[in-house]
């Protein structure tokens, strides 16, 4: 394990990573964030969906550095009593969950069928390739909406776990930004692969499609889908906070980011604006950390820059 470690620590993309502040930046940001959204049940002050705990008294309450507030929340309340920090640990947490499984349900559907696509060519390679046009030509949050408006009719009153299925889904397949950006680069990375002579003496000493697919190709054309993975957990979060905001995500049980900004646009113009502004914040800074995290990794895995 240390071996390992220490050979990391030597590698090119660690030293690319240690030369970058951004980068160090970024990903202290994203740690903490992250941290304080798994950790959310010791991290939180209070737990902001206990009802037993809320009290309306303390309703809409600013925060402890402005006058009539208190370090009891330090960012202050919403409508209901909650501790806005409270309410951002949990949120964020629901947020990276819907952002990563979304993620990671894109690139299982775009590299099987980007390999398929590359590997088999002929008309299976163009039905693919036009059905990603087709759904390349809606706006993503067009087809998100409308995967997630038919569930809610068909299930409208569907368990909060069947709600964030249907909000994994939504966003999966949300156009450009699900799996058909996994699908056309794997594709055009496969074809590459399969023009190389190790495929060729694969294919020559009659290894089978299927494992020549997954044994010899699939780890060559991993490198491109890390790097677009990193950065569409960010367009993944922004999704889901855009589709709660429209009522149509995360359960108000269970509001993410996207919902606490939604109830805090209420209170805007009457002056309770951290209701609103805080929740923003916290989703700008996880987007903007992941973001600046994958413009790294994509010039750190680029032999070009090297």
């Amino acid at each position: 394990m240390k071996q390992t470690l220490a050979r990391w620590w030597d590698s090119d993309v660690a030293h690319s990573f240690r030369s970058s502040p951004v980068a160090i930046v970024a990903a202290v940001i994203a740690f903490i964030c992250a941290f304080c959204a798994v950790f959310a049940g010791w991290v939180a002050p209070h737990n902001p969906f206990d009802l037993t705990t809320l009290e309306l008294s303390d309703a809409r309450l600013p925060p402890a550095w402005v006058e009539h507030g208190s370090w009891k929340y330090p960012l202050g309340t919403d409508d209901q009593g909650r501790d806005i920090l409270s309410a951002l640990i949990y949120g964020a947490r629901i947020s990276l969950i819907v952002g990563l499984v979304s993620v990671a349900l894109s690139i299982v559907i775009g590299v099987t069928l980007g390999l398929v696509s590359g590997a088999k060519r002929g008309w299976i390679d163009a039905v693919l390739m036009r059905t990603c046009d087709v759904v390349s030509s809606f706006p993503a949050i067009l087809v998100a909406l409308l995967i997630a408006g038919v569930a809610r009719a068909v299930y409208p009153n569907a368990a909060e776990g069947v709600a964030f299925a249907v909000l994994v889904l939504a966003i999966a397949f949300a156009g450009s930004n699900g799996w058909v950006q996994y699908a056309r680069t794997v594709r055009a990375s496969t074809m590459v692969e399969y023009g190389k002579e190790y495929v060729q003496a694969a294919r020559v000493t009659g290894v089978a499609p299927l494992r020549i697919m997954r044994r010899h190709v699939l780890p060559n054309v991993l490198g491109p889908v890390m790097v677009l993975a990193t950065i569409q957990v960010a367009t993944a979060i922004i999704t889901e906070a855009t589709l709660s905001f429209l009522g149509v995500g995360a359960p108000p049980t269970s509001p993410s980011l996207g919902t606490l900004i939604r109830i805090g646009n209420d209170y805007l113009f009457s002056g309770e604006w951290w209701i609103t502004v805080f929740p923003g914040v916290m989703l700008v800074l996880i987007a903007l950390s992941v973001n600046l995290l994958g413009d790294w990794l994509r010039d750190a895995l680029n032999p070009r820059l090297r």
